[in-house]
């Protein structure tokens, strides 16, 4: 016969994830900035570290509503398809925008 689950342990790592995250989204955005501005600024470099910024601002604000929404109720509801979407597409941007301003 198996234990049954502590409920509490999942929503603990999910937050911790969203905060991992959200760290490394952070990191990015720094890196991004100090790339566009280091040795000389070009347009589009300022527009890539602008949008890499934005972009990581709109993914801070989706986990902090679900990291809220994950520390408010013991059994959370599972996150909408479009706050997923949305979350997915600033992760995938971002990094697309930090590797451009790379290259």
């Amino acid at each position: 016969m198996s234990p049954d689950r502590d409920p509490g342990l999942q929503p603990e790592r999910t937050r911790l994830a969203w905060r991992r995250t959200t760290l490394s989204g952070t990191v990015v955005a720094v890196l991004a900035a100090k790339t566009a501005l280091h040795g000389g600024a070009t347009p589009v470099s300022v527009v890539a570290a602008a949008l890499c910024c934005v972009l990581w601002l709109t993914f801070l604000r989706i986990a902090h509503v679900r990291i809220r929404t994950l520390a408010a109720t013991p059994t959370p509801h599972t996150m909408t398809p479009p706050c997923a979407t949305a979350a997915a597409l600033c992760t995938a941007a971002l990094a697309l925008c930090g590797a451009l301003l790379v290259l």
